[in-house]
Parts: structure tokens; C-alpha cells; sequence
């Protein structure tokens, strides 16, 4: 094994696919941050610097010679989880550590980024050809296996933990690699896919018209059925989904998005039917299945009037990593047993009440970022809410903090409200958990 130094890419992604990609627009250059500085700290055991990305070479089996880039945080966590970021067409592994923020994530979070890059003249991951859908095949996905796999080994990472996302090519590869790999991957994250098996060609071309165009349609079941055809006889857990599609996307065209829930709906045996929607911004719609929480077997966010290029800098990431369940490690403490208080009252008339909750930081930690759970007394269904985001509306609630409130100081307090229809029970909730820990009522 050796390793060199990587580059960090700091201009403008172009496109050089023109014929392939038709109105593929380059990734803002906004988007192209510069990326952390390297450290002179080396791990001795994979003779690979900290805090910069590195290549590694002879990483294992390589089919379809791809190069592995890798970036480990000087904050590496023992037992680390291991985030595999796949790039778009005409990009790069560079390009995505640039391009994304998940390598400053890591830095706070303690886990490791792999960055396949394609090295065939498309700079697309082959999604198409029947080496690639299945497992033993071949192609990239035994690849990026292999890097999997070169990490687990030198860094004693965590099996349970490897994840993949990726945007456009990418997240189609990701697909891919929940179908081939679903003993490897625990979820996935896809920015502006398809399902798996939609780009399937049998002529050597690594372009499926139909499938991009949005014209592919099968049944749920159909496409279960071809990612369970991946990996043959397999009865273990399937990773968890997670969505992403513009509705202007002229690309990968929207219909796409519909054809990706049906499948990973089927595939990891929950109801079509969403368990819960809410707005977490604007703009965006985000559906859930299977659950309400923010690991639910599939989640699925839609993006009103946005087109292919969709990933914003900043903004996407971290909601990738609360649903990957990578976020709890870092510096923002949890409240633990005893840390937090909560007061409910309500005001009721007739057919209606509001309510008022107090959540009250007893620990000696902040509490940055938190979630309230609840349930509502048979009957009420919020109308309104004030303070918080509150989903779904009746049942068990999750209150998720404002931009403004956050952040929950030692002995500090924040009021919520809300205002609710009622059928006769109009009391307050009786129980509180804040990030998942229950909380003292008064």
C-alpha cells in the first residue's frame, strides 16, 4: 500500500458530457470552499496524513480502475463509522470532498470519508451494465467494496456503520451499492437518482434514455424484486433510504423520485403510505415511511421548483447525517437522565385549546440542536404551532427547534406553544423526552 497526497479542487465544476448530460449546469462554484488545511500528523499503520485528503493505492480488488481518496479527521473517533461520498458525472473524488462539506463534518464528528473517482473518460459510475447489478459482478461497486473493506481493516472501523451518499451519477451508484452490498451498507443517502436497476443497458452504453426521462415505471414489488435479485438468497437487514429530487430536474427527471420510493418502500417492507409529512423548509417537502423518526426505514424530500442540481453546501449534509444517526457523537451534548424539566399547560374552549410547554436545561452542558417527543391525548390534532416544528399532528409528536432556539443554555429555559382541535380531551401531554432522554414534568 502507498499513499500521496491529493489536490483540492478550487474552481468551478464544468461539465464535460455534454452529450450525454444535455443541460447538466456545473455545481456552483460557491459550493467549491476551500477545504481544511492538511496536519503533519500521520497515522503509522496506513502511512496516511491526517486532515487532508489523501489517494491510497493497491486498496484491494479494482476492477474497473477507480481511485480511492480518503480523508481522516485528526478528531478520528476509535471504532469510526466510514461515509462513502460519490461524485456526479464529470466530477471527481477531489471535486466531492471540495464540493460537499462532508470532510468538515467529519472533523466534528470522528468519522472517515471515502471518495471513489471514476477514471474512464464519462467520469460516470457504470450503473448500467449486469456486472455492476449484481453482486460478484465486478465493475465499480466491487471497487468502492474494496475500499470499504481497505478501511475497515487499517482503521478498525465499525461494520455496522458504513454509509453511502452521492449526487446525480453518484446517487445513482448509491442505489447501486444498497442493492449490491445490503450486508455492507447500513443506509444510503440519494441526491437526484434513480432506482436501482432503472439504468440497466445490455449494449455497453452507460446512458439509459427511458430510465432518465422518467419513463421507466414498474410496480413496488417490480423493482423490490430487482434489488433483491442482486444479491440472491440474502435474508438479512436491508439498509435504510434516504431520498433527494428537484421537481424541475431535467435530467433525471422527476418521475424518478416516485419510482425510488416505490422501491425502497417494497424493499424494506413498509407502506407506501407516508407515516408522516412536514415542510422542514422551504420549498421542501419531506415524506417519511415506515416511521416518523429521523431514522426511519425511508425518507424522501422533495424539492418544489429546484433542478438537478440540487445539493446546496451547508444546508444538506447535516440532514444527511441525523438520518445516517452520525451527528449524536460530536460536541453537542445530549441531556442524560434527570438533565431536563418540562411544564405543559393548555387553555381549552369548546372544540379547541392552545398549549404551552417550558423545556428547561437542568444538566451543566448547553444543549445545541434538540428534539421534544410527546403525545397528544386521543382527539388532538395541532392546527398551528409557534417556537418549534411540530410533526406529525396528532398522535406521537416530535417538536424540533427554530433556527433561533436551538441552543438550550445550563439552567436555561425555551417556551414552545401550539394550538390544537380537541374532542373532548383537552388536558396537556403527560410525558417528555428531549433527544431522546425523558424529562422530569412539573
Amino acid at each position: 500500500m502507498s499513499a500521496t497526497p491529493g489536490t483540492t479542487v478550487r474552481r468551478p465544476l464544468r461539465p464535460v458530457l455534454v452529450a450525454l448530460y444535455g443541460a447538466l449546469v456545473p455545481l456552483l462554484a460557491a459550493l467549491l470552499l476551500a477545504a481544511p488545511p492538511a496536519a503533519a500528523r500521520t497515522d503509522a499503520a496506513a502511512d496516511v496524513p491526517y486532515a487532508t485528503l489523501t489517494e491510497v493505492t493497491d486498496f484491494g480488488s479494482n476492477p474497473s480502475n477507480l481511485q480511492m481518496y480518503l480523508y481522516v479527521p485528526e478528531s478520528v473517533t476509535p471504532n469510526p463509522a466510514v461515509l462513502v461520498a460519490v461524485h456526479y458525472c464529470t466530477g471527481s473524488g477531489p471535486a466531492m470532498y471540495s464540493g460537499t462539506e462532508y470532510a468538515s463534518l467529519a472533523d466534528r464528528y470522528g468519522f472517515v470519508v471515502v471518495y471513489p473517482s471514476v477514471t474512464r473518460a464519462s467520469k460516470c459510475f457504470d450503473v448500467s451494465s449486469p456486472q455492476a447489478l449484481r453482486r460478484g459482478g465486478g465493475s465499480d461497486p466491487a471497487g468502492i467494496k474494496s475500499m470499504v473493506d481497505w478501511v475497515l481493516g487499517t482503521y478498525d472501523a465499525d461494520p455496522k456503520r458504513v454509509f453511502a451518499t452521492g449526487i446525480s451519477s453518484g446517487a445513482m451508484m448509491t442505489n447501486v451499492l444498497l442493492g449490491v452490498y445490503p450486508d455492507v451498507f447500513a443506509a444510503g443517502a440519494a441526491f437526484a437518482g434513480v432506482p436501482f436497476g432503472c439504468f440497466a443497458t445490455t449494449d455497453g452504453s452507460e446512458w439509459n434514455s427511458a430510465c432518465a426521462n422518467g419513463t421507466v415505471t414498474r410496480t413496488p414489488q417490480q423493482w423490490g424484486d430487482l434489488v433483491r435479485g442482486a444479491h440472491p438468497g440474502y435474508t438479512g437487514p436491508r439498509p435504510r433510504m434516504q431520498l433527494w429530487h428537484g421537481t424541475e430536474d431535467d435530467v433525471l427527471r422527476y418521475p424518478n423520485f416516485g419510482e425510488e420510493i416505490d422501491q425502497w418502500t417494497n424493499v424494506l417492507g413498509v407502506s407506501r403510505t407516508p407515516a408522516s409529512t412536514d415542510t422542514p423548509a422551504t420549498g421542501w417537502t419531506r415524506t417519511r415511511y415506515g416511521g416518523t423518526g429521523d431514522q426511519a426505514p425511508v425518507e424522501a424530500i422533495s424539492l418544489q421548483g429546484v433542478g438537478h442540481n440540487l445539493y446546496a453546501y451547508g444546508t444538506m449534509g447535516a440532514r444527511v447525517l441525523t438520518f445516517f444517526g452520525l451527528d449524536g457523537s460530536g460536541p453537542a451534548p445530549q441531556p442524560q437522565p434527570g438533565g431536563c424539566k418540562v411544564t405543559a399547560t393548555t387553555s381549552a374552549w369548546s372544540t379547541g385549546l392552545t398549549g404551552s410547554v417550558t423545556i428547561t436545561n437542568t444538566g451543566t452542558t448547553a444543549v445545541n440542536g434538540w428534539k421534544l417527543g410527546f403525545t397528544l391525548p386521543g382527539g388532538q390534532t395541532i392546527t398551528n404551532g409557534w417556537g418549534a416544528t411540530y410533526a406529525p399532528a396528532s398522535g406521537a409528536v416530535t417538536a424540533t427547534n427554530a433556527a433561533y432556539n436551538g441552543t438550550i443554555a445550563p439552567n436555561g429555559s425555551v417556551t414552545i406553544g401550539y394550538q390544537a382541535n380537541h374532542g373532548g380531551d383537552s388536558a396537556a401531554p403527560g410525558a417528555f423526552t428531549l433527544n431522546g432522554t425523558a424529562c422530569a414534568s412539573a
